[in-house]
């Protein structure tokens, strides 16, 4: 039975061997025969290459030059004085740009990171250590390349600044186009994912209203994580390729978590998807497994570097990475074909998330952590699991990009027609994936190598992963619209990879069993045809459009803004702390480097707890209780913003005077009629009265039409 055995096996390698031999010889003989030597085909291969490369440079260093010629014609920028371009940076983003330019004034790169670890100059009473608490490593890196470049002489700090940024927008791009290229064969892909990509710029990126937002730094590093993910986990790739692959996704996921503190979060999605393609088998094993270790490699890295982050101990990331990687080896230790082995093997989903909730309760009971607990909060409220009066969380709520994406939304996407191509190539690849998934069931191996005639999108690794995370990232984006510029990127990269894979027009012909016409060739003429009328519909459309934006002179000018700043400056002592709003408490701190109450910054409660507070200010409340809670932050200057005071918002109940008379009790709701049980007028009206008791708390300074600035006496006058 045994030399029976060796005998079929010793005839099976040597018709492996023959075969292998004769495969190098039909194919000459084939290419002989087409007129195509391997020279040839090398030549032609590195064209490909080549062009393809180049024109995914271009495409991010012409969407890099188009974001800055559109910020200069919407602010005027280079015709404004420095006070005037400083104010453009709006809320969380004037506050890190005020940090980049401390670290340019600081006699030395040592002494500027300490001053910002131990920064007592920014929030009254508070001392800080900024880098950790808000991220400050994009300044960092900008302010050492700035200095050592030698670009003083050159080029002023804001240029270059917003020059990094719109940089790593075109590498954004770039990488989007590559992750398309990758998957669909052709650049012609990756040609129309910019062209999309670019047409939806108001859903695809925020970078019209934040320069140095943290998501603005780090998507760039993410698109390339993702880019360089979708070639390692390709079939039968080379060696070199594959290293080369592996290596770009450690060092990009390390600098992604480094960026942005929320990172850790997208990675878990990221993490989920990969978890249940490796849990179908739908990939190597042991490459899902590499890029675990990526993970684990980068959370502890990042909490070593962020001045240990205890946030990123408690994330759902780690206890899913480690329950991934303890469920694996409990599963490998165990003997073949046993009936622990194969319970196993069906309980693994389940093992894997009773582990991963364990573990993450366990940590979160052992380690304090303060962090991102909004969060919880906020999504027990958004689910309808709990109900609040706290003024912050319906704050939250209120926000534009925490509600529902709007139907005007899904009109821009369908107009531009990639909504659409999209919704018709993640059905095509669902089906394809669920009929492998099935296979997969029924014990039907996977093919080592998928052929274009076979039809079977679904059995690439990398296009079942991009399915899994559309899917996710979609789901998120139906629920809270600012993940619409998480997942509108991967929805404009997906579907031009579709239209211009003639593998996924060959999957539905196969379905469609078409026989009229060899499916082969007709998947290869709409590989190229449909792609082809959807970018010259898009040039005749939309490219008129993006030209008007960039020949539009608009004028940005906030004169009351201005006025109050230079105000400040000449007038206000230098040791004076100023308490408003969060958001013009950010421009302040930019514009003038006074000290303030408060920070429009949401992941420390300490932070969240002051923002409230001082929004008191529009609040029914007394002039003593307004005076006691300011004097308690050393507040000594009080500014009022009619905007705010006045304010009527398209959404009643929304509105920041109506949060806090909820969250107060001066206003009770019955049946939809509004009744007051407060017995003070609004503080930010009554104040403007000039009467007892405001005169003896408060003295008018300084207004114009929109900014009216109290001093906080000291000494209180008792007067009628």
């Amino acid at each position: 039975m045994s030399s029976g055995a060796a005998d079929l096996r010793e005839r099976k390698k040597q018709n492996s061997t023959e075969s292998d031999k004769m495969v190098p010889e039909e194919r000459n003989k084939e290419n002989s025969k087409l007129g195509r030597s391997p020279k040839y085909m090398l030549i032609q291969r590195f064209a490909k290459l080549f062009f393809g490369c180049l024109a995914a440079v271009t495409s991010g260093m012409m969407y890099a030059v188009y974001l800055s010629t559109y910020h200069e014609r919407k602010f005027w920028f280079s015709s404004r004085q420095e006070l005037e371009r400083e104010i453009t940076f709006q809320g969380d983003g004037a506050i890190y740009y005020s940090f980049y330019k401390e670290l340019l004034k600081a006699p030395s790169f040592e002494r500027g990171v300490y001053e910002l670890t131990h920064n007592n100059k920014t929030v009254s009473l508070k001392t800080i250590n900024a880098v950790q608490q808000m991220t400050l490593y994009p300044e960092l890196i900008a302010s050492v390349l700035y200095q050592a470049s030698g670009s003083e002489e050159v080029i002023e700090p804001v240029y270059f600044y917003i020059g990094i940024v719109f940089g790593l927008q075109g590498i954004y791009v770039t990488a989007l186009f590559v992750t398309s290229w990758v998957m669909s064969g052709t650049w012609l892909a990756g040609m129309l994912t910019v062209a999309w990509f670019i047409i939806n710029r108001t859903d695809t990126t925020r970078i019209d209203y934040s320069i140095p937002s943290r998501e603005n730094w780090a998507l760039p590093y993410f698109a390339c994580q993702v880019a360089a993910l979708t070639g390692y986990l390709k079939k039968n790739l080379n060696c070199s390729a594959e290293k080369f692959c592996y290596l770009l996704v450690n060092a990009s996921t390390y600098t992604f978590m480094m960026m942005w503190e929320y990172s850790h979060y997208l990675l878990f999605v990221q993490a989920v998807s990969l978890f249940l393609l490796d849990s179908f088998a739908l990939a190597q094993t042991e490459k899902v497994h590499e890029v675990y270790r990526i993970y684990l490699f980068s959370l502890i890295g990042g909490y070593l570097l962020q001045f240990e982050n205890s946030a990123l101990l408690v994330s759902p990331l780690l206890s899913l990475v480690v329950a991934l990687m303890f469920s694996k080896s409990l599963q490998m230790n165990m003997k073949k074909s046993t009936f622990v082995s194969r319970l196993l093997k069906i309980m693994y989903i389940y093992l894997v998330l009773t582990v991963a909730v364990t573990l993450n309760f366990l940590l979160k009971m052992f380690i304090p952590h303060k962090e991102n607990e909004h969060l919880l909060k906020f999504i027990e409220v958004k689910l309808g699991l709990n109900t609040t009066k706290n003024f912050t969380m319906n704050w939250l709520l209120c926000q534009e990009s925490l509600q529902a994406p709007s139907q005007d939304f899904f009109l821009r996407l369908t107009q531009s027609s990639l909504l659409p191509f999209y919704i018709l190539v993640l059905i095509i690849c669902l089906f394809s994936v669920t009929q492998v998934i099935f296979r997969r069931i029924c014990g039907e191996p996977l093919k080592e190598t998928v052929k274009l005639e076979d039809g079977r999108i679904g059995e690439r690794p990398e296009i079942v992963y991009h399915v899994i995370h559309t899917i996710l990232l979609g789901c998120l984006a139906m629920c809270l619209e600012g993940m619409k510029y998480l997942w509108t990127p991967y929805v404009c990269m997906l579907a031009a990879f579709g239209v211009c894979s003639p593998e996924l027009w060959m999957t539905l012909f196969k379905w469609l069993r078409l026989k009229a016409v060899h499916p082969i060739l007709l998947a290869l003429i709409l590989s190229m045809a449909v792609p082809t009328i959807i970018g010259f519909s898009l040039w005749k459309e939309f490219f008129p459009r993006i030209m008007t934006e960039l020949t539009e002179l608009q004028e940005f000018y906030d004169p009351d803004t201005v006025e109050l700043m230079t105000w400040i400056k000449r007038q206000a002592p230098v040791a004076a702390v100023f308490a408003g709003s969060p958001q013009l408490m950010g421009v302040i701190k930019l514009c003038t480097g006074w000290m303030v109450s408060s920070l429009p910054l949401y992941n420390d409660d300490d932070l969240l707890k002051r923002n409230e507070n001082i929004y008191q200010i529009y609040s029914k409340r007394s002039a003593e209780d307004i005076y006691k809670i300011l004097t308690s932050y050393k507040a000594n200057f009080l500014v009022i913003e009619d905007s705010i005071c006045n304010e009527v918002g398209p959404v009643r109940g929304c509105r920041v005077k109506d949060l806090l008379d909820i969250a107060n009790g001066h206003v009770v709701c019955e049946e939809g009629d509004n009744y007051a049980y407060s017995k003070y007028g609004r503080f930010c009206h009554e104040i403007k009265m000039n009467y007892s008791p405001y005169v003896n708390y408060f003295t008018r300074v300084y207004w114009n039409r929109s900014y009216f600035v109290y001093r906080i006496n000291t000494v209180i006058s008792f007067q009628s």
